[in-house]
């Protein structure tokens, strides 16, 4: 198994990125910090909210369906009872993007309140959104923006400068490329990284990842496994992935198994809600 020491994947555009968003921030109004709902500790980048904690900021759980909703409640409540401004989301759809904008005007309401009473002109507010690689930043701003705004794509690290978007003539939003820190401190926060693909493919052993993955899911979702891939909790790592590989027909000439398939098979079923909503961070 992996130790942090082995995480290594912190390419000269993210110390870039970091470098600019500590320019720009004192530009800003508000944040947008967006978090995926599947791990909101391990997607909370803690150099990123260093820079911004003066700042008011809302915190947007992307990924909402996802996720263990019962799990993400929690989590709200939390982040709620610290004095965050939370909302669940989901970028790809649609859901609740509507409430972004009513809910950034709440939290400035008494500063813009403070502008207008100076007789201050009115100006559209400054927000930027920052996140992990591959957590929908793109995504929720072509949303918010009705446009193609920014590139998407299901792979982590395709924004890699910072640009301005108008959201009509009262929002100006500034996205940036999706940073992570140099060391993880907890190597479950790569896992989960991994896992929900936040890193590159083959950054950490496949085989790691996939042993984690299914022995979290054996200890906190067992019946999604036994409903998925009949697999049962007296299974070892090899015999679960020997079921998937038998039931998925992962075999090679000779009758030797085909464990890259079934690593795919695995990360791919996760990713894209087969096995239903799955939370990866526990509160």
């Amino acid at each position: 198994m992996m130790t942090e020491k082995q995480i290594q994947w912190f390419p000269g555009h993210m110390f870039k990125s970091l470098r600019e968003i500590k320019e720009k921030i004192k530009l800003m109004d508000l944040v947008f910090v967006l978090l995926d709902a599947r791990l909101p500790f391990s997607s909370m980048n803690p150099e990123l909210h260093k820079i911004i904690s003066h700042k008011p900021m809302l915190l947007l759980f992307n990924k909402m369906d996802l996720a263990d909703d019962q799990i993400t409640n929690q989590y709200i409540r939390y982040y709620q009872q610290e004095g965050y401004y939370t909302l669940k989301i989901d970028a790809a759809s649609g859901k609740n993007v509507n409430k972004i904008k009513p809910m950034a005007m709440t939290i400035l309401k008494e500063k813009l309140d403070r502008e207008k009473a100076k007789g201050l002109k009115m100006r559209p507010l400054r927000c930027m959104i920052l996140g992990i690689p591959n957590v929908g930043k793109s995504t929720l701003i072509n949303r918010l923006s009705k446009s193609s705004a920014t590139k998407t794509a299901n792979t982590p690290g395709v924004t890699k400068t910072q640009q301005w978007i108008k959201l009509g003539d009262d929002f100006e939003l500034l996205d940036t490329p999706g940073v992570l820190w140099p060391k993880f401190n907890d190597p479950k926060v790569g896992y989960h990284l991994a896992i929900t693909g936040a890193i590159k493919d083959k950054i950490l052993p496949e085989d790691d990842v996939v042993s984690y993955a299914l022995n979290y899911l054996k200890t906190n979702y067992p019946k999604k496994l036994e409903e998925r891939y009949g697999i049962t909790d007296n299974m070892d790592f090899l015999t679960m992935l020997h079921t998937i590989g038998t039931l998925r027909g992962c075999l090679l000439k000779g009758g030797e198994f085909d464990y890259p398939r079934i690593y795919h098979i695995v990360l791919s079923d996760i990713r894209n809600n087969h096995l239903g909503g799955l939370s990866f961070d526990r509160p």
